[in-house]
């Protein structure tokens, strides 16, 4: 059992996803830290309200709309960094070792009528003309 318990550990996809796990959540830090600190003002700025995580009332009820605008900011950018230093090198480089495999054709031309026909044809199902193998 504890052998088990120890390959499991050792294992190569989990010991990558914990360190994956960790790089995310210090990058979400930063990514929120920029949010928070760099691109809110400018909208707010842009807005005309120096801070941007304020908030209204209606019957009592207070909406934050500054900190769900921040939220989606983040995941933006969380979504746009994966996607373009993480997802399409992984496709690039996916295409480059493992390209995708040529089919070999399995019909010929006729030279008569230009049809496709198959590859093992001797008369063209089409003009019925004799076709060199």
């Amino acid at each position: 059992m504890i052998k088990g318990f120890r390959d499991f550990i050792l294992r190569g996809n989990v010991m990558d996803l914990a360190v994956a796990v960790i790089i995310g959540g210090a990058f979400t830090a930063i990514v929120k830290a920029l949010t928070d600190d760099f691109i809110t003002p400018l909208l707010g700025a842009i807005v005309g309200k120096p801070k941007f995580d304020q908030s209204f009332t209606i019957h009592g009820g207070e909406f934050l709309y500054g900190a769900f605008v921040s939220a989606v900011i983040n995941f933006l950018l969380i979504a746009a960094v994966v996607y373009f230093f993480l997802v399409i090198p992984t496709q690039y480089l996916m295409k480059k070792f493992y390209p995708a495999p040529v089919a070999e054709p399995t019909t010929k031309v006729c030279p008569e009528c230009k049809s496709d026909i198959p590859l093992a044809a001797t008369r063209c199902k089409f003009c019925a003309q004799p076709v060199a193998a």
